[in-house]
C-alpha cells in the first residue's frame, strides 16, 4: 500500500508543523496508522499511533500534550499536528500503516519526511 507523506520542513523552536500521510488505493482496510521518527545516530521510535476503527490513540511521553494525531477514514489519511516544537524533535518522520487486504495483513512504511527544529 503506497503511503505518501507531506508537511515536513524547517521551523523555529516553539513553532508548529502538520504532517500528513495518505494511503493510496482501495483494495485494503486500514486497521491502524502511526508516526515514527529517527534522529541521526538513534533508533527509530514511536511518536504516536491511532486506530482507524475506534480512533484510540497512543503517544510517546516526550510528545504528550504537544502533538495530536488524527485520521480521516474517508480519505485514508492520518495527520500529526505538532505544536511547541523543540530542537530534540528534529528527525526524519515516517508513517506506518497496518492494513487488511484480501490476501492477508500488510504493513507499509512511508518514505519519510524531514522535520528540523532550530533553537
Amino acid at each position: 500500500v503506497p503511503l505518501v507523506e507531506s508537511g515536513g520542513g524547517l521551523v523555529q523552536a516553539g513553532g508548529s508543523l502538520r504532517l500528513s500521510c495518505a494511503a493510496s488505493g482501495s483494495t485494503f482496510k486500514i486497521v491502524a496508522m502511526g508516526w515514527y521518527r529517527q534522529a541521526p545516530g538513534k533508533q527509530r521510535e514511536l511518536v504516536a499511533s491511532i486506530t482507524f476503527g475506534g480512533g484510540s490513540t497512543n503517544y510517546a511521553d516526550s510528545v504528550k500534550g504537544r502533538f495530536t494525531i488524527s485520521r480521516d477514514n474517508a480519505k485514508n489519511t492520518m495527520y500529526l499536528q505538532m505544536n511547541s516544537l523543540k530542537p530534540e524533535d528534529t528527525a526524519v518522520y515516517y508513517c506506518k500503516a497496518d492494513v487488511r487486504t484480501s490476501w492477508g495483513p500488510l504493513t507499509s512504511w512511508g518514505q519519510g519526511t524531514q522535520v528540523t527544529v532550530s533553537s
